[in-house]
């Protein structure tokens, strides 16, 4: 009973919380200068299609593969404003939903080379939530007006548990023979790299539960993937080993820096 009526009055402060947000901020499109138009978001396909009229010769050499590109691409059209009585809040460049593109490379038992492309969006759990209310949640909060700035800040925190969306639009890594898109403000997302489904988070049984770096390193030799996490409180910079077959945390140290810095 009593979790039911906490629920209730969670629910019930979202709405209120929601309300307030409609009422009060308005979500505008932000201009794309020129030189920013290749930076456009691209439909989702979400299937494999088959590429024709290639030009050119593939080494004999060549290995069958795939080669995946991480990058942003906003959910909504385009990288958005949020202007309010607080003034104005705005998205900056390395925001938007990851979307892997991925070029597929097969060859047949007489040697003839096919191509294929897919696209999808990473499902990552705050895109979910989006694609459900089915429009922009998520205030911007990273650049604008600084009282624009504090009220985002602490209204995305109450409604949503966290400032700002899972990006994972950075980098693709593979480790322990699995895949995972990540961005440094998150957990590393699993990956499927044949139909680009996402998977659940990578939080190694619970033992990592920080942001993840973009670009981990595998130890020479050990092929022990050295991780790190770096975040806004404390402890703002911890250090992490993860096993050669991805399936346990093996080392994990607080650095401990006095102060955060985001570079």
């Amino acid at each position: 009973m009593m979790i039911n009526v906490s629920k209730t009055i969670k629910s019930a402060t979202l709405r209120i919380l929601d309300a307030f947000v409609d009422s009060i901020f308005q979500f505008v499109d932000q201009p794309v200068l020129p030189s920013q138009r290749n930076f456009l978001p691209v439909e989702e396909i979400g299937h494999i299609v088959q590429i024709e009229g290639i030009v050119g010769e593939i080494p004999a050499d060549f290995p069958e593969g795939v080669y995946i590109r991480n990058g942003a691409n906003p959910l909504w059209g385009g990288l958005k404003s949020a202007i309010s009585v607080f003034g104005r809040s705005n998205h900056v460049w390395i925001e938007g939903e990851g979307m892997l593109h991925a070029l597929y490379f097969t060859k047949d038992i007489n040697g003839n080379w096919s191509f294929s492309y897919n696209n999808r969006f990473v499902e990552s759990q705050t895109f979910k939530m989006e694609k459900q209310r089915n429009k922009p949640s998520y205030l911007p909060a990273l650049e604008g007006d600084s009282p624009a700035i504090l009220a985002t800040f602490l209204l995305n925190a109450f409604r949503f548990g966290d400032v700002n969306k899972i990006l994972s639009n950075t980098n693709v890594f593979e480790h322990g023979g699995k895949y995972y898109s990540i961005a440094e403000n998150y957990l590393a997302q699993e990956i499927d790299i044949s139909s680009l489904s996402t998977f659940d988070d990578w939080d190694l049984c619970g033992a990592w539960c920080r942001p993840f770096t973009s670009h981990p390193k595998k130890a020479p030799g050990t092929g022990q993937l050295v991780i790190m996490g770096v975040d806004a409180v404390k402890p703002y910079y911890v250090v992490g080993v993860v096993s050669a077959d991805g399936k346990k945390l093996i080392h994990k140290a607080d650095v401990k820096l006095e102060r955060y810095s985001c570079s």
